[in-house]
């Protein structure tokens, strides 16, 4: 349990494109018990399947004898997300840009684009042993007033 009274989530899943959904499922579940608002939770959703994918198909490249751990935690104002797999590790710097007019039309490559684009910090670890985590970071910023709620006026 963390200090703010969040439970700290560990998984292990196998590699296989399925199992994104179950982490999806208890990420999301976890998120909704924080003041992040809909739309940060959503986008935090999608930095965490671009991670699982990466994981999957990079890293262990799709062999589901090896497994990926995914680690969640809230900390005071922050949400931690660890995504380790078994794989040989990678240099993110050497990542093209999907951006760059050649790459526009390419598959590949919007992951971590999307990861940094959605989170506030991204911390790379290659094991000395292989494998590489991944560890995302949000903070949390209560939501304001909800715009959908009805508001009374004074008269």
């Amino acid at each position: 349990m963390s200090r703010n009274g969040f439970p700290e989530i560990q998984l292990s899943i196998g590699s296989r494109f399925e199992n994104i959904e179950l982490v999806q499922v208890v990420v999301d579940e976890s998120l909704g018990r924080t003041e992040l608002d809909e739309d940060s939770r959503y986008w935090i959703g999608i930095a965490v399947r671009e991670a699982l994918a990466n994981a999957i198909k990079h890293g262990n490249q799709r062999d589901p004898g090896k497994r990926v751990a995914v680690g969640f935690r809230v900390e005071e104002d922050v949400v931690s997300i660890s995504i380790a797999d078994e794989g040989k590790g990678f240099d993110p710097t050497t990542v093209d840009s999907p951006l760059e007019p050649e790459n526009l039309l390419r598959p590949d490559g919007r992951g971590i684009f999307y990861m940094k684009r959605f989170m506030d910090e991204i911390l790379y670890d290659f094991g000395s042993a292989g494998g590489t985590t991944v560890t995302m970071k949000k903070r949390i910023e209560p939501s304001g007033d909800d715009p959908r709620a009805v508001k009374e006026v004074e008269g």
